[in-house]
């Protein structure tokens, strides 16, 4: 064990540290008390362990099966609204419930529930603040080659948009302090576990893999409905969130790539015309002159939009000490804000009125 002190506790915590695993669903009553039964009561290191079940939008009572089985707060969703958004609403909810460390796992039992000691080991011993579960990709039966390749390849892309080291980006079996939680946020509906950690990346958040165990696999997976689509998906978010998060770079590179086959054009032209023959070749000094503008207006939207990351940098700081100065606000206030209507477990076993939970918009 790490002889640093522990991480500071989430001020709405009531001086205890405790764990809680959420679950992001849609449409998982069927594997959801598989998953829900395999999760730990107790963890050492913790104080307690909480169950909070997100059911984005389900129309097959999710929610209902949650509270059944054990869950001590599930979140409904007025509607469909997306893994990310579903990831995003779980951590605030969290967060506002007192949580110290946060692992989040899937509905569909794809993680072994057992590893979570592991997982949060890094975050007890100060090593991490973030810790995410590699899977052993290449020995499961159920991932097509396909499917390996394009994680591998995934994996090696986020590592070079974040500085990371990360040998299974795509996996969201992963375990965050409260701190980090705070300090994250997602532009997109399909995802949120690429731009985490090429967020963590920038940020400076000390991030660390563990390897971890799956189950065998209860369902498709939804998220990858075929390999054009997954690529699309994946390839845009990647690309999107690097414009994002490193846009001198991108722009930069970006305008480089358009300016070189300019110049060569226009030098061609330029060697044609000093040999006599250049009236033939005009067509070259044509395209130079628009690849290499095309690079320059490309250069200049990556000034403007490295000054546009400087301002937001100075945004996300203030959102950061808002959100902790909501978080240290007096426990006992039941105003706090969640993003859909919270159930409590112990709210619903005792009266069908108490079910209802507060409609918290």
């Amino acid at each position: 064990m790490s002889l640093l002190p522990p991480l500071s506790l989430n001020p709405r915590g009531n001086g205890r540290r405790t764990l809680f695993i959420q679950v992001p669903c849609f449409n998982e009553a069927g594997t959801l008390p598989v998953t829900l039964r395999s999760l730990p009561r107790s963890v050492p290191g913790y104080d307690g362990v909480r169950w909070l079940v997100i059911d984005d939008g389900s129309t097959d009572g999710t929610h209902e099966v949650a509270l059944r089985e054990g869950a001590d707060y599930v979140l409904r969703l007025g509607h469909n609204r997306g893994l990310a958004e579903a990831f995003m609403a779980g951590l605030d909810a969290a967060l506002k419930l007192g949580a110290d460390t946060i692992v989040n796992t899937d509905g569909d039992n794809q993680y072994d529930a057992s590893c979570i000691p592991d997982l949060v080991a890094p975050v007890l011993e100060r090593r991490a603040a973030m810790v995410v579960g590699a899977r052993p990709v290449a020995t499961i039966e159920h991932f097509s080659r396909t499917k390996k390749i394009l994680q591998r390849i995934g994996s090696r892309v986020v590592g070079l948009a974040s500085g990371l080291d990360v040998p299974d980006a795509p996996s969201g079996f992963r375990a965050m302090h409260w701190t980090t939680a705070i300090r994250l946020r997602t532009h997109n509906r399909y995802s949120y576990v690429l731009e985490h950690l090429i967020q963590a990346g920038r940020s400076g958040i000390a991030v660390e893999s563990v390897p971890i165990r799956v189950n065998a696999s209860l369902r498709p997976s939804r998220l990858i409905r075929s390999v054009p689509d997954y690529l699309w998906r994946s390839g845009t978010t990647i690309v999107r969130i690097f414009a994002i998060n490193r846009p001198l770079r991108f722009f930069g590179w970006l305008g480089v790539a358009l300016m070189t086959p300019g110049v060569l054009a226009a030098l061609r032209f330029l060697v044609k015309y000093y040999q006599g023959v250049g009236g033939g070749h005009i067509q070259s000094l044509i395209l130079g002159a628009i690849l290499i503008i095309a690079g320059v207006i490309a250069l200049a939207v990556g000034l403007l939009a490295d000054l546009i990351a400087a301002n937001r940098g100075i945004l996300e700081h203030i959102e950061r000490r808002q959100r902790l100065m909501e978080l240290a606000r007096d426990p006992a206030r039941e105003d706090l804000l969640f993003g859909g209507m919270l159930l409590a477990r112990e709210a619903a076993t005792a009266s069908p009125a108490a079910a209802g939970g507060r409609h918290l918009t």
